[in-house]
C-alpha cells in the first residue's frame, strides 16, 4: 500500500500538470524544442511511433536497454556510457529520454537505427504507467541525479531493475531530499543499485537509503575533446595578439560581475582601444587581454549580447565570425558543442556557476582540453572534484569575480607558470578515467542472472 507521503506527492503532481503545459508553452517561445511531442510528457505517443512499437512487439519484455538523461551535461555522459554499453551488447536497442531541449537535442546525436527517443513522463502514476507499457525496458539507467518516486516505485512493481549511475548529491540537495525524508527514503531505497561518483556522493547517498554498490568515479573524465576543434582553437589562440580569458558556462548574474568589475578596472589610458578588466601591474605587456565569454543556455546569448553592448563594449558573436576578430573588446560563444574550441583558444578559463551561489559548472572539459581552470566560491554540485583539481595544480579557487579576473589574468601573464597548469590540467583528467568501463560491467553483472537483458 501506498505511504500517505507518496499518495499526497502523487495527488499534488496530478493537479500541477496544466501548470507544467503552460510552463512548456511559456519555455516553448524562447526554445521551440519545449513545443516538441508534448504528449509525451505525460505518456501519449504519437501513431508513428506507436506503428514502430507494435511492429517491434514481437521481441516483447526487455527490448530496450533505457537511459534517461535529464538535460545536456547528463546526456553527454550517457553519450560516454553508451559506447562501452554497445561494445557489451551490440544489438542493444536504446530507450533515451530527457527533460530539457538541449538534453533531446544532443541526443539525437546518439541514436541508432531501432532506437527510440521520447520526454520523461511527468512523475504521476498515469503517465508513468502509460511510459513503462508502451516500451517494456529491459532495464533502466538514471543519470547523476533524477530520482522520481513515481517512476521508481512503478518500476519496482513491474519488476524493471532500474539504477542510478554516475551518482552525485550534494550537501545542499540532501538537506532538502531529507526535509521530505518520508518521500525521498523509499524512493531512494527502491533503485537497484546507485553507482556514485564519490566516496563523498557515496556517503550522502547512503543517508537516503540508497543501496550503493560502488564508487566508480566520474563517467565525463572520460570524455575525448574534440580533436578538431581544440586543433582550431590552439591555432586561433598562436595567432591572437592578446592572451584570451575564458568565461565559461556563465550563468545568470554573473555577466553583470564580470561586466562591472571589467568597466571599473578601465584606464583612461586604454580609451578607444581594446578594454582589459586586468591592469598593466597584474600582466605583463602588451597589458590587455582578449575576453571570450561563453553563457551556460542558449536562451541567454540574446541576453548577454545585449548587456554587454549597451555598455558600449564592441561585441564579436561566434556565429557571426569565420575567425577571431581582433579589433574586439568581447567575444561571445553563442553557438553549442563548440566547447573545446573555447577552451583551446583561452589561456585561462573562469569557471561559471561558480561566481553566483549556483553550485559551479563541471570543469572537467576544461581540464581536458588542458585550460587551467579559476574558480569562485561556490563549488557544491562538484564540491570534491573542484578540490582535487586544486590540489593537482589544474584550478585556483578565489573569494569572487574581481578576484577571479585577476588571478587568470595574473595566471595568463606568466609564462611558466600557464605551462605547468596545462600540463598539470591534462594529468588531472588522464588520472581520473576508466568510470565508463566500470559502469558498464556493473550494470552487465547486475543483470547477469536476469532472463531479460538488453540486447
Amino acid at each position: 500500500m501506498a505511504s500517505a507521503a507518496l499518495w499526497l506527492y502523487s495527488l499534488l503532481v496530478w493537479l500541477a500538470q496544466p501548470l507544467v503545459r503552460r510552463k512548456l508553452r511559456r519555455r516553448a517561445r524562447a526554445e521551440k524544442g519545449y513545443g516538441t511531442a508534448v504528449g509525451e510528457r505525460f505518456g501519449y505517443y504519437a501513431p508513428p511511433l506507436d506503428s514502430l512499437m507494435m511492429h517491434s512487439s514481437t521481441s516483447g519484455q526487455g527490448s530496450f536497454l533505457w537511459i534517461h538523461a535529464v538535460s545536456l551535461g547528463e546526456t553527454r555522459a550517457a553519450g560516454i556510457l553508451l559506447a562501452e554499453l554497445r561494445a557489451q551488447w551490440p544489438d542493444m536497442r536504446l530507450l533515451l529520454t530527457h527533460g530539457t531541449a538541449t538534453g533531446r537535442a544532443e541526443g539525437e546525436k546518439l541514436l541508432l537505427p531501432g532506437d527510440v527517443q521520447v520526454w520523461q513522463p511527468w512523475d504521476t502514476r498515469g503517465a508513468v504507467e502509460r511510459f513503462l507499457r508502451q516500451f517494456h525496458p529491459a532495464a533502466g539507467i538514471l543519470m547523476e541525479t533524477e530520482v522520481w518516486p513515481n517512476l521508481v516505485a512503478a518500476c519496482q512493481a513491474r519488476g524493471v531493475p532500474l539504477v542510478l549511475a554516475n551518482a552525485r548529491l550534494s550537501e545542499k540537495s540532501l538537506a532538502a531530499a531529507l526535509r521530505i525524508a518520508s518521500l525521498s527514503r523509499p524512493a531512494y531505497g527502491r533503485l537497484n543499485a546507485v553507482w556514485a561518483q564519490t566516496d563523498a556522493d557515496a556517503e550522502r547517498l547512503r543517508q537516503l537509503g540508497a543501496p550503493v554498490q560502488g564508487v566508480l568515479g566520474n563517467l565525463k573524465f572520460d570524455a575525448e575533446p574534440d580533436a578538431a576543434q581544440l586543433a582550431q582553437g590552439r591555432e586561433w589562440h598562436a595567432a591572437s595578439a592578446r592572451p584570451v580569458l575564458l568565461l565559461a558556462s556563465s550563468r545568470e548574474g554573473e555577466e553583470a560581475m564580470w561586466l562591472q568589475n571589467f568597466i571599473k578596472n578601465r584606464t583612461p589610458a586604454l580609451a578607444g582601444q581594446a578594454l582589459t578588466a586586468i591592469n598593466t601591474e597584474a600582466i605583463a605587456a602588451p597589458g590587455s587581454v582578449q575576453w571570450l565569454i561563453v553563457p551556460r543556455h542558449p536562451q541567454r546569448f540574446d541576453e548577454v549580447f545585449a548587456l554587454l553592448s549597451s555598455a558600449g563594449l564592441r561585441v564579436a558573436r561566434r556565429s557571426q565570425w569565420g575567425q577571431p576578430p581582433q579589433d574586439a573588446d568581447v567575444w561571445l560563444g553563442d553557438t553549442l558543442g563548440e566547447m573545446a574550441l573555447y577552451y583551446g583558444l583561452a589561456d585561462v578559463a573562469l569557471l561559471g556557476g561558480s561566481f553566483a551561489p549556483l553550485g559551479g559548472q563541471n570543469l572537467i572539459e576544461a581540464a581536458a582540453c588542458g585550460c587551467p581552470v579559476v574558480m569562485g566560491p561556490h563549488t557544491f554540485n562538484f564540491a570534491e572534484v573542484a578540490e582535487q583539481a586544486c590540489a593537482a595544480g589544474a584550478a585556483q579557487r578565489v573569494a569572487g569575480m574581481a578576484e577571479g579576473m585577476l588571478a587568470a589574468g595574473q595566471w595568463a601573464s606568466d609564462r611558466a607558470r600557464l605551462a605547468l597548469g596545462r600540463t598539470q590540467a591534462q594529468a588531472f583528467s588522464t588520472a581520473h578515467r576508466g568510470a565508463a568501463a566500470r559502469t558498464a560491467a556493473a550494470l552487465k553483472a547486475l543483470l547477469a542472472t536476469r532472463p531479460s537483458r538488453a540486447g
